[in-house]
């Protein structure tokens, strides 16, 4: 693998990397209806401030979020919606899966 290619790959992986957390997806689907603030996204998903915004902090990093401040809350919103067509894949190789799955047990 040449440099160009293995960099490539690294920034990929970081990408899926931050979004390898059950809560950090749920985070990706609330924002995919919108702006949020930090404490609806606290509400919903049911834990502290603190650990949400680590979470918050790990997409924003990976550039799949972006903030704003407005007062004393921070909102945020999904950066790359495009994110959502990765994420469909999933679902349809989950579908496939369970197919397959479906079929052997009939065999």
């Amino acid at each position: 693998m040449n440099t160009a290619t293995q960099a490539r790959c690294e920034a990929r992986a970081r990408i899926i990397k931050a979004m390898a957390h059950p809560t950090r997806l749920f985070i990706i689907e609330e924002l995919t209806r919108g702006e949020r603030c930090v404490c609806e996204l606290r509400d919903a998903i049911g834990a502290d401030v603190s650990t949400v915004s680590k979470h918050l902090s790990i997409l924003r990093s990976a550039g799949l979020v972006a903030d704003r401040k407005e007062g004393l809350w921070m909102f945020y919103r999904l950066k790359t919606p495009c994110i959502l067509r990765f994420l469909d894949c999933v679902e349809t190789m989950q579908k496939a899966q369970a197919k397959d799955l479906a079929a052997a047990c009939r065999s």
